[in-house]
């Protein structure tokens, strides 16, 4: 292993997101690479921080207001079927449809929560991977503001081709990219520039059934999420929701293939 896969790896690694062949690879380069190890230390030391202060988050009002729709929807139709039953099954069905009822709304809820708690992780661990690519200085593994080199690169390191635009007609400079890891994925990582602001996007295929990840601001970092384009787009960066919209729109909905 040499520096340029080390650096690919050395930050899976230090999440405990490699293979145990990856891992120990990993850990031969860094005995013998002074540079390596030294970002190995740095990850490690940010990733304990990170876990010592990354704040606890409250379940938000619309949760709840999903889970009232829920209930509300369900309790109307439970009442019906129970009382088109004929008196002599009644206790037999309405004790079936109750326990039916139960397990719906269980099924219901418990997928409300984990699409919540799914997308509420995806936020917080892309701000994550944005701070500790910023502080490591590994922000960009290719640096190019020319679609025709930083797709081919990243496309040559992943399993699909992801759409890259350079919009500096509308502000935002396409200045390189970077492969990164989101949930547990290599995932093709685009970086943009307005102004002395860095943005990443987080580009991979979109899921059939993704769930929805509403307006964030977690540590001062505005997260953003939309799809199109046959792509999944996460935006990251410290600048102003309205000009992190703008971009993300911008990918989501003008982006073709070249």
């Amino acid at each position: 292993m040499n520096c340029r896969d080390a650096a690919m790896l050395v930050a899976a690694y230090a999440d405990g997101e490699t293979s145990r062949l990856q891992g120990h690879s990993v850990e031969r380069h860094v005995r013998d690479c002074p540079d390596c190890a030294a970002k190995l230390e740095a990850l490690l030391g940010l990733r304990a921080r990170l876990h010592a202060e990354l704040p606890r988050y409250s379940a938000p009002p619309a949760l709840r207001a999903r889970v009232e729709a829920t209930l509300d929807a369900i309790q109307p139709r439970s009442a019906h079927r129970t009382g088109s039953i004929g008196s002599r099954w009644r206790w037999v069905t309405s004790g079936a449809l109750a326990g039916c009822a139960a397990t719906v709304l269980a099924w219901m809820l418990g997928t409300a929560v984990l699409d919540w708690r799914a997308s509420e992780d995806l936020a917080a661990e892309a701000v994550t991977s944005h701070v500790r690519a910023t502080l490591g200085n590994q922000m960009i593994q290719v640096a190019s503001s020319d679609q025709h080199t930083v797709k081919p690169w990243l496309s040559a390191r992943l399993d699909y081709s992801p759409p890259v635009r350079d919009f500096a007609d509308h502000g935002y400079t396409l200045v390189g990219g970077r492969i990164d890891y989101l949930d547990r994925h290599p995932v093709a990582t685009l970086v943009y520039r307005i102004r002395n602001h860095t943005i990443d996007v987080f580009v991979r295929p979109e899921a059939p059934h993704a769930a929805p990840l509403p307006e964030r601001n977690i540590r001062g970092f505005n997260v953003l999420r939309a799809s199109g384009s046959g792509m999944d787009w996460l935006a990251v960066s410290d600048v102003n929701v309205d000009e992190l919209k703008t971009l993300v729109d911008l990918l989501a909905h003008q982006t073709s293939a070249p």
